[in-house]
């Protein structure tokens, strides 16, 4: 029988087993969290004027969290104290533990690789079954700490090499270069095309991800092909919905809408959708995943905290896909390059009785599908906003950004 499991996100996968690892993830301020994260990993902070971003160069290179206010401001990264504090255990102490499968760190920016499932795999060895007991994090994107090869007081570049086997045994050879700067005003302004209040405050960063092709042989798309898959948890509220605004048009000319479906269809309290744009609730109370096409995509995601008066702004380089987008489905593809561009994710309990991993809420952006001779170089650059004001000065870069107002977004769910 088929599994249909519709299952992109790893950090999802190992839900139901939160109870292991208990879920004190409780964060104070970013001055908190740094302080806490120094204590058991090396933090390397960058910084600009007040605002500022941690960057953990052993778990590669994520960006764990940010702030516009160094001193006193939130932290809109989700950390998982209880696992940052445990640190890597032997395989012996892993026995019967998530850290058999993955180490679940936070952090609102990660470098991953794709796809998850599939004939073309990565984080299942040949032979094995679609089943959680196989499911394994490759350990570059879970243990092995990326090499700090240079900084400035607003940059930092990582580099790493890794060899991977996929699921039908294809081997790649990867050397990864990753580089994450924080953005002034007025970088961040012009990245967006809009003008910024002087009344705002922000924090912008903006991350250049790039995979070589290390090897002797050209990837290949009948043995399997990688992406780069940026993964960023953030801070869930009652008052927190996501909003994606996508090219409207009919599905036989463009595709579904949004892809709803990875765990189950997401119900309509949970997920709005219209002709050119969704709603959905990063609340972290219920459990659902939704995506869209690279053929709907604009290039731009986004959250409004409405308690904290926050307008989050995820975009990426869009780019030609040839090969199109890995597809992550824990199955056997009949179309394995038909996969999402932009996910969002929202945690929530697995089953009545079960706690949540965190809980916390996801932005994603992935790249086209790396068919790469050697030597060549794939890349995905992903910048992050977090802008906090008053709801009129938010509201004029909520219409133009998303395409709707801050009302819209408050009232979404309350129809």
């Amino acid at each position: 029988m088929k599994k249909m499991q519709f299952i992109t996100s790893a950090l999802a996968s190992v839900v139901a087993l939160t109870s292991l690892i208990g879920c004190d993830t409780s964060s104070g301020n970013f001055a908190d969290d740094v302080s806490f994260m120094q204590k058991h990993t090396s933090i390397v902070v960058l910084q600009d004027g007040e605002a500022a971003v941690a960057v953990a160069p052993q778990y590669q290179g994520r960006v764990m969290t940010s702030t516009y206010d160094v001193k006193y401001g939130p932290s809109f990264g989700w950390i998982n104290r209880p696992v940052i504090e445990k640190g890597f255990l032997s395989d012996e102490e892993k026995k019967g533990k998530l850290e058999e499968h993955i180490y679940i760190f936070g952090g609102e920016e990660r470098f991953w690789l794709g796809p998850e499932g599939g004939q073309y795999a990565l984080f299942f060895k040949p032979g094995t079954k679609f089943e959680f007991s196989d499911w394994t994090t490759p350990p570059v994107i879970d243990t092995e700490a990326f090499e700090l090869v240079s900084k400035t007081n607003r940059s930092a570049t990582f580099e790493h090499s890794t060899e991977l086997i996929n699921y039908s045994g294809a081997i790649f050879k990867v050397e990864i270069e990753r580089t994450v700067k924080l953005l002034d005003a007025q970088e961040g302004a012009k990245l967006l095309g809009v003008e910024l209040d002087k009344n705002l405050q922000m924090v912008a960063y903006e991350t250049d991800n790039r995979i070589i092709n290390a090897g002797t042989n050209t990837w290949d798309p009948e043995t399997g092909l990688l992406s780069i898959w940026m993964l960023g948890m953030y801070n869930p509220s009652p008052k927190t919905t996501v909003v994606i605004p996508f090219e409207s048009g009919s599905e036989k000319e463009l595709g579904t809408k949004v892809n709803d479906s990875y765990f189950g269809k997401v119900p309509a309290e949970h997920l709005r959708v219209e002709s050119d744009k969704l709603f959905f609730k990063g609340d972290g109370t219920r459990r659902g995943k939704i995506g869209i096409s690279a053929k709907r995509s604009k290039g731009i995601a986004g959250s409004y905290d409405a308690a904290g008066k926050v307008l989050n702004i995820v975009t990426y380089n869009q780019q030609d896909a040839p090969y199109g987008f890995v597809n992550s489905m824990w199955e056997h593809q009949e179309n394995p390059y038909s996969g999402d561009v932009i996910n969002s994710y929202n945690d929530g309990s697995p089953e009545p009785g079960v706690a949540p991993l965190g809980p916390f809420y996801e932005l994603e952006t992935s790249s086209p599908a790396a068919a790469l001779k050697p030597g060549e170089m794939m890349k995905h650059v992903q910048a992050t906003f977090h802008i906090q004001g008053s709801e009129e000065e938010l509201d004029v870069l909520s219409r133009k950004l998303l395409g709707t107002s801050l009302e819209s977004i408050k009232e979404a769910f309350k129809k």
